[in-house]
């Protein structure tokens, strides 16, 4: 280990069907696949420029050949009956691998930069918890030098109360917040993108129009 910093990310596998399906449901399975693929490797880039030590964590099958390089990134399956407990488990391991800082983020990031991870990091000087939220009502990054196992439990994971629901386990913690980013759920989230409106089929996806 080359240093005592660890950012994780979490990351399904890129199945067709399987994916941005609340997307998928306006411009279909393929063109969500193709959003999600961007996606993926606009987070690979934007942690790879990190200094930090560096894991993946599946949500269905480790991949040996992928955007992850072996040599970059340690992989791992996710594990637990729900987000929240497989973000414990992810959290537990860092700590137990001796790292005293770690952060994990959303691979569904169109915003992030390096320099948001980085700024995690440097309030992780000075506070115990650093957090991104979402304006869904949820949070894009969560930092922590100590595991804080209460805030990974009693939540309806994927929801608008996710992120009010954990400041208020952490309301006796220290706790900074980055600048607020929007993950990509729906096609209002893609639809002001140019970068990912033109990854778009145009024969798979025709927007609805109303009838009058």
């Amino acid at each position: 280990m080359t240093n005592k910093a660890l950012v994780m990310v979490f990351t399904r596998n890129p199945e067709l069907g399987k994916v941005k399906t609340r997307l998928a449901k306006t411009i279909g399975d393929e063109n969500a696949l193709k959003v999600y693929k961007h996606l993926l490797s606009h987070a690979e880039k934007t942690i790879r420029k990190v200094k930090a030590d560096k894991a993946a964590y599946y949500s269905e099958k480790i991949r040996d050949n992928d955007i992850w390089d072996s040599n970059i990134y340690q992989k791992y399956k996710q594990e637990g009956q729900d987000l929240g407990l497989r973000m414990q488990h992810a959290f537990s391991n860092g700590f137990s691998a001796n790292y005293n800082k770690v952060i994990i983020m959303a691979s569904d990031l169109y915003a992030i930069t390096p320099k948001h991870i980085e700024e995690a990091f440097r309030q992780l000087d000075n506070h115990e918890v650093v957090i991104g939220p979402s304006p869904d009502g949820g949070y894009y990054l969560l930092g922590m030098k100590t595991l804080h196992k209460q805030i990974f439990t009693k939540k309806r994971w994927s929801t608008a109360t996710v992120f009010k629901e954990t400041m208020e386990d952490l309301k006796n913690i220290d706790v900074h917040l980055l600048e607020e980013l929007n993950d990509i759920d729906t096609y209002n989230d893609i639809k002001d993108i140019p970068e990912l409106i033109k990854l778009l089929d145009d024969k798979a996806y025709q927007p609805k129009c109303s009838v009058s």
